[in-house]
């Protein structure tokens, strides 16, 4: 990318699980096309302000806010920080994302909760508290991570499976209500991207890694920059007529 072609220059973004993996990814990506990114994430503070600070090396700007994003009052707090340091919200990206990993008699009801509160309750909830600012404005892009596991199951990961099958028909029903309003609403669906949560198979399992690649057609471990650079590209004015898509980013794993 050249330098003087930054594409969302005066835009704002919030990017939800900023602190790592893709949601980082997704955060300084959005500030080097020159978006000011407020990253939200419920590790802890100086995690988050850290992204900042290299966020601001790349010459924009942003803000820290620690929260849960199953709880609507810490993104009440989110949203009005936004507006009050930046004065609109153009873009929702929501990354946060839990899998616990059990097989499914040993998942409780606990873990159930956690993961659809995060994965699901979340951006059902964050999506709810944007838009009525989008609409002000005349324009808004939500992007959703969903998953490849919206489109085929995964052993040992019942509830996260239901989760990112569920957030794909959220997207799809929600492009449907507010496509003619201006907001453009899709998802990104990631394969095996190198990430804490992929490490989860993948720790002490070299096995587990060399079985994932050679299932890639593009015969890598997919980078956070990868489904980064589609977040970007869905949140861009050109792709005004993409609504309730989903973006599969899985160097063609589902192609086999």
């Amino acid at each position: 990318m050249h330098p003087n072609c930054k594409r969302l220059v005066g835009k704002v973004a919030i990017i939800t699980g900023a602190a790592q993996g893709q949601g980082k990814a997704a955060a300084l990506r959005f500030a080097q096309e020159g978006a000011r990114v407020v990253c939200f994430d419920i590790q802890a503070l100086e995690k988050i302000q850290h992204v900042v600070d290299e966020i601001r090396k790349l010459g924009s700007d942003g803000i820290a806010i620690q929260g849960d994003v199953s709880e609507g009052s810490d993104l009440d707090k989110c949203v009005d920080s936004t507006i009050k340091k930046f004065g609109r919200i153009d873009i929702l990206v929501n990354c946060a994302g839990i899998n616990i990993l059990k097989p499914f008699l040993e998942q409780t009801e606990e873990d159930y909760d956690r993961v659809m509160n995060v994965n699901l309750k979340g951006p059902f909830l964050f999506t709810q508290k944007v838009i009525p600012q989008m609409l002000k404005q005349g324009k808004g892009r939500i992007i959703n991570y969903a998953s490849i596991d919206s489109f085929v199951g995964e052993e040992n990961c019942s509830a996260y499976v239901a989760s990112k099958g569920a957030i794909k028909s959220l997207t799809n029903t929600l492009a449907l209500e507010f496509a003619a309003k201006g907001i453009n609403i899709n998802a990104i669906a990631p394969g095996q991207i190198d990430t804490p949560m992929l490490r989860q198979f993948t720790d002490g399992h070299p096995e587990v890694e060399d079985w994932m690649i050679k299932n890639t057609p593009a015969r890598r471990i997919g980078r956070p920059e990868d489904t980064a650079a589609a977040a970007v590209w869905l949140a861009l004015d050109e792709t005004d007529f993409i609504h309730g898509s989903t973006l599969i980013v899985d160097g063609g794993w589902l192609c086999l």
